[in-house]
């Protein structure tokens, strides 16, 4: 449902305007940071997100229409246009800025166990596998077989002789650790375990192993497996997949009774330099034209699923953005810049590329958000630079706290695609959301548009597009913090 401007001046809460500005007043040192008006266009901005189903419904046509996006894919290249047309029907001003990007190529991945203890003879046993995005992880046509052999962590693997591993397989059977994730640190949770996943290739490969096989990384266990890049700088050569949690477990309980031997193959494979584009879309600021606030999503998925939660939502929530203040036909007083990212899956590939096509002007780059982790409900926000942005933003936390979005917390680490701004010295921010089940559904075939709630979704774009328009309206500079620029974003 769509709303006109004349409907929201009579539907504002009048309290919580009276509240904000008071807030805004008290904590402000001599010159506010916004002025009412502004706090009032905050409000009306929050109150159109939270009932407007434009994003959900752009959410939608990715994921059913255009489907699954992989890096490099004809779906990929489709959404890049698709992207660009709307944001010009917004009248935003759009440049493709092209971008060599890896392109995955899914094939017929499949294994199976040919020898195990008990088994029945004439039979086998059926292993569900996806192959890991990374350069030369397809086997030969005809397949490798080996025996398994099974660690837990890297420490088990270093502890074995290489002639022990030389030839055979390695299986990482590190498990997710789903009660972490429940008890809200569902980050950590994946950091713990996809170590395994990203490194384990190379790992494997200097112990002699002929191939790699990683339990999937996720909290729900249902047979589905989870695919991802493993190996981000390819300097590895071997085969390498992920194999679902009950599969790695089957595997691990019966190598504890004899010998183990699987048949793999994977018919997957990466290219490299397919040209793609990352999409950037600017409604001009009507003050400082030249200063910019990012508000991001990487357009780029996986292929099992259709990328609904990584991170379709991140990108329809930026469009939503940019349909909210141009339906309320405000005016930021800065840039602010749709941006959808391409193969952030791959290592932020269209993200590190941007970083060094506008490392010049970055101190013309004034924020940046990024949405990348599904779309639970949100409490607040994150922020990833100078500790005193918590302070000062406390005003827009007071706005927000209407729909229970009002927490500000301090964050070790950005969006995945903010980081080469980041770390040159861009503040940025994320919502700070529910993603205990985030983890269930990543990467899966399950990670579909039903397993986001319409309402969930208004609500994050409530929390961006207030924190977007707020940033570009302020009326104090924001404390910078730089960072040592990693190697490979240099």
């Amino acid at each position: 449902m769509r709303i006109g401007l004349a409907a929201l001046h009579h539907s504002l809460p009048a309290l919580v305007l009276i509240a904000v500005s008071t807030f805004a007043e008290a904590q402000a040192p001599s010159t506010p940071a916004w002025s009412p008006e502004s706090l009032q266009q905050l409000c009306q901005l929050q109150s159109a997100a939270l009932i407007d189903d434009y994003a959900y419904q752009q959410l939608a046509h990715l994921c059913d229409n255009i489907g699954p996006r992989p890096s490099g894919s004809l779906q990929a290249a489709a959404a890049v246009e698709y992207v660009a047309e709307e944001m010009r029907k917004l009248g935003l001003e759009v440049t493709l800025e092209k971008v060599l990007v890896p392109r995955w190529i899914r094939g017929d991945d499949r294994a199976e166990l040919v020898e195990y203890p008990g088994q029945v003879p004439g039979t086998n046993q059926k292993i569900v596998v996806t192959a890991l995005g990374a350069v030369g992880v397809t086997t030969p046509p005809e397949g490798i077989t080996a025996e398994v052999i099974v660690v837990n962590t890297f420490d088990e693997l270093t502890a074995l002789p290489d002639e022990k591993v030389r030839g055979k397989i390695v299986l990482f059977n590190e498990h997710f650790d789903d009660r972490m994730a429940k008890a809200g640190h569902a980050g950590e949770a994946y950091g713990e375990a996809v170590a395994y996943r990203s490194q384990g290739r190379v790992a494997a490969e200097r112990k002699g192993a002929v191939a790699m096989l990683v339990r999937s990384v996720g909290g729900a266990e249902f047979r589905l497996p989870n695919a991802g890049a493993t190996d981000y700088q390819n300097r590895g050569k071997i085969p390498a997949a992920a194999v679902t949690a009950e599969d790695a477990g089957l595997i691990a309980r019966l190598s504890a009774q004899a010998l183990v031997r699987i048949h793999v193959v994977l018919n997957s494979k990466m290219e490299l330099n397919a040209e793609s584009y990352n999409v950037i879309a600017d409604l001009k600021g009507s003050e400082h034209p030249e200063q910019v606030v990012i508000v991001s999503g990487h357009l780029d998925s996986w292929d099992l699923g259709t990328g609904a939660l990584d991170d379709g939502a991140g990108v329809a929530v930026a469009m939503a953005t940019a349909h909210l203040i141009n339906q309320l036909h405000l005016h930021p007083a800065r840039t602010l810049r749709i941006v959808a990212w391409m193969s952030e899956e791959e290592g932020a590939v269209g993200a590190i590329a941007y970083g060094r096509r506008h490392a010049p002007e970055i101190n013309n780059y004034f924020a940046g958000i990024e949405t990348d982790s599904g779309a639970g409900h949100p409490i607040g926000t994150l922020i990833t630079g100078d500790p005193a942005l918590q302070e000062i933003l406390q005003p827009i936390a007071k706005v927000l706290e209407s729909s229970g979005a009002g927490v500000l917390q301090m964050f070790s680490e950005p969006g995945t695609d903010l980081i080469p701004l980041n770390v040159r010295g861009m503040p940025a921010f994320q919502p700070l959301q529910d993603v205990r089940t985030y983890f269930d559904y990543h990467h899966t075939a399950a990670d579909t548009l039903d397993k986001v709630d319409p309402k969930q979704l208004r609500e994050n774009t409530a929390v961006v597009s207030v924190l977007a328009y707020a940033l570009a309206e302020m009326k104090q500079e924001l404390p910078r913090k730089t960072l040592p620029i990693p190697e490979n974003m240099k």
